[in-house]
């Protein structure tokens, strides 16, 4: 991609809204943005994805990258149960969207763009395997080995979150359910509390990295990366759990391997956006 002349666009079909940006080199230069709800109809909901689509595009765009929370094959760029929108039980969004606007449009799943993002704009440019763990309603998670994307069969690749764990699974431990379900505030709420030093809230994030980190271990026992990022809303809070993660990582039966790994925290701004503009270059 030329800077200053030519530009990608980057959309996130996310839980409550779609968001569109145009993307010149490594910034967002203009973005949109409209809300979805669930009970939208199929009509409805593409209507609202061309009209967030349309208003940032230009003919200087000459691809289109999608982040979809589903189950996606990127080469037909068919997206099959959506989330967020029910209605979406199989659609040919990219033959759709390409067929709207005219140029190459590029689909995979929130989790893998999140990955591709790092890999393009930030920290996981600085090493060869990485894994990004995004920490947000659920535990998202992208792989990338020897600079590649490793999607696996319908970009299923990743779903650590499913693994049996305690009396469910690891997502329920590691997502944002985890604090409403045990302290019954969301985990933004406890992130503003342990800032002015609560002691319930401290208590919830120490127990939480305690939960995280186990699932770290899971990935270093598979992947052995050199770095897992962390990104989602929750890794805002990473200052207060960072201390019980080391903790779990004290059983890892490998502690020589954990002398070429880093565990980072995400710094991209718009990083959605970024990491489905990414799947064009």
């Amino acid at each position: 991609m030329e800077s200053g002349i030519k530009s990608v666009l980057g959309v996130d079909i996310g839980g409550t809204k779609i968001k569109a940006g145009r993307v010149l080199g490594k910034n967002v230069v203009q973005s949109s943005l409209s809300k979805v709800n669930r009970d939208d109809s199929k009509e409805t909901s593409l209507s609202k994805l061309f009209k967030t689509i349309d208003e940032v595009m230009t003919d200087t765009v000459e691809a289109i990258g999608i982040g979809v929370p589903a189950v996606v094959d990127p080469d037909s760029g068919i997206v099959y149960d959506v989330q967020n929108i029910p209605s979406w039980k199989r659609v040919p969004l990219k033959e759709l969207v390409q067929k709207q606007f005219n140029v190459p449009v590029h689909l995979n799943n929130d989790a893998n763009c999140f990955a591709l993002g790092e890999k393009f704009f930030g920290k996981a440019k600085n090493y060869s395997n990485s894994v990004a763990l995004s920490l947000g309603t659920g535990l998202g998670m992208g792989i990338l080995i020897n600079e590649k994307l490793y999607n696996g069969v319908l970009c299923g690749a990743g779903e650590i979150g499913m693994l049996p764990y305690k009396n469910g699974i690891l997502e329920q431990y590691t997502g944002s359910f985890f604090f409403e379900e045990e302290y019954g505030e969301s985990a933004k709420v406890l992130y503003q509390k342990a800032l002015d030093n609560d002691r319930k809230a401290l208590s919830a994030f120490k127990k939480y990295g305690l939960h995280l980190g186990e699932a770290i271990k899971v990935i270093l026992y598979l992947f052995a990366p050199e770095s897992i990022i962390l990104g989602g809303s929750i890794s805002n809070a990473y200052p207060f759990f960072k201390t019980s993660i080391e903790e779990a990582l004290g059983s890892f039966a490998y502690q020589k391997q954990l002398e070429n790994f880093k565990i980072e925290t995400s710094d991209l701004v718009d990083s959605p956006i970024l990491g489905a503009a990414a799947l064009c270059l």
